[in-house]
């Protein structure tokens, strides 16, 4: 996927997530060295369960954010190298914090219906 069409399939998800809203959402974060195999032992993971309530983009700092109660969460735009839908209302972000420092952030939406 090229630098345009993962921009676009990102703004395309944020721009419909309000669907989202009232939803139970699962995010599991995973603090990793490499991209090439995402596993137990290369990865440090963490994992936050809520209702997601709002999102937006904060300019300052170029973030994408999801909110519930009693969790605030932030995805860096410009630090995105990949972004995948690996399933129905399941989404995957990889972001580059620095040389072979990677997060993986995985969301799963638990339809209301």
């Amino acid at each position: 996927m090229n630098t345009e069409e993962l921009r676009d399939n990102i703004l395309e998800f944020f721009e419909h997530i309000e669907k989202y809203y009232g939803c139970a959402t699962e995010i599991t974060e995973g603090l990793m060295t490499s991209t090439e195999e995402v596993e137990a032992e290369n990865t440090t993971w963490n994992l936050s369960e809520f209702q997601l309530v709002r999102s937006a983009y904060r300019n300052v700092g170029n973030r994408f954010m999801l909110e519930g109660s009693g969790v605030y969460y932030e995805i860096a735009a410009e630090k995105i190298i990949d972004f995948k839908n690996p399933g129905r209302h399941k989404y995957e972000f990889v972001e580059i914090y620095g040389y072979g420092v990677y997060r993986i952030t995985r969301l799963h939406f638990r339809l209301k219906y």
